[in-house]
């Protein structure tokens, strides 16, 4: 009976015996599943769970991970074994970008960068080099820290006027672009205003048509625009006084103040009797 108990620890002994004289022990073949890899590695199957994309979606761990250490020592596989065939994937360092492969689309730029971008946002670059501003000397990662991130325009400039809140600058601004400024014709007068108060005050002030009008009527599409009369008005004077002032500012000197014209210089000078020769 005695022997019987002592029997398991007789045979522990000459296991450790075996592995201490360098005896190969037979291995035995396993299949774990995502589950078991989770009971060790609480964070990462967490993090596939919460944010794996397709990490979570299309592989399991044994896909990517095809073995285990000891048996396995080089279990970390290479990005480009699945991510080919897109020029995004050429990039020669992953990890600098994807810091976790467990939450692939969780990007966070530790350094500087801009070159990387080019890959996918050739666009955006082009219209930065194109279109000089002071967004041309940044790097695309001084704004976008994070992938995706779309900052406010208030984080770095000051708004034209309290009326204007970050969520409208991009009504006139476009970010890789900002000198160029174009708007939609429903673009509300104030934020005109707060660069153009005096035009903006006397448009109003004054009871004419052109009151009536938003400032995007007149300034369509584009800053700094300024439309031709004729556009609305057409020949509003008879053709001889047209052939004379073809120009309309020449007697209406301000269109923000109809109201306020004077006759121009060539047709008061005109328009002067003739003085007679005093007799000697």
């Amino acid at each position: 009976m005695l022997l019987l108990m002592l029997f398991p620890v007789l045979l522990s002994c000459l296991a450790t015996q075996a592995m201490a004289a360098g005896e190969p022990q037979k291995q035995i073949k396993t299949t774990l599943s995502a589950s078991d890899c989770g009971k060790c590695h609480e964070t990462q199957a967490a993090d596939i769970e919460s944010a794996g994309t397709k990490h979570k979606t299309s592989v399991s761990c044994q896909d990517c991970h095809t073995g285990h250490r000891p048996a396995s020592k080089n279990n970390i596989p290479a990005c480009s074994n699945c991510h080919q065939g897109k020029p995004h994937f050429e990039q020669k360092v992953c990890l600098s970008c994807h810091t976790n492969p467990h939450t692939p689309l969780k990007v966070t730029f530790k350094t500087p960068m801009t070159e990387p971008c080019l890959a996918c946002h050739s666009s955006q670059i082009k219209q930065l080099r194109e279109n000089k501003s002071k967004h041309s000397a940044k790097n695309c990662t001084d704004c976008h820290d994070v992938h995706r991130k779309i900052p406010q325009c208030t984080q770095c400039h000051k708004s034209h006027s309290a009326d204007i809140t970050a969520a409208d600058c991009k009504k006139c601004h476009k970010a890789h672009m900002p000198k160029i400024v174009t708007y939609a014709s429903d673009v509300p007068s104030n934020y005109c205003a707060a660069c153009h108060k005096t035009e903006f005050d006397l448009l109003n002030a004054k009871k004419t048509k052109h009151s009536t009008q938003s400032c995007a009527a007149c300034h369509q599409d584009k800053h700094k625009m300024v439309p031709n009369c004729k556009d609305c008005h057409g020949d509003k004077h008879p053709a001889g006084i047209m052939a004379k002032f073809p120009k309309c500012i020449e007697c209406h000197k301000n269109p923000h103040d109809l109201n306020n014209w004077t006759a121009a210089p060539a047709a008061t000078k005109e328009a002067a009797p003739k003085k007679k020769p005093k007799k000697q």
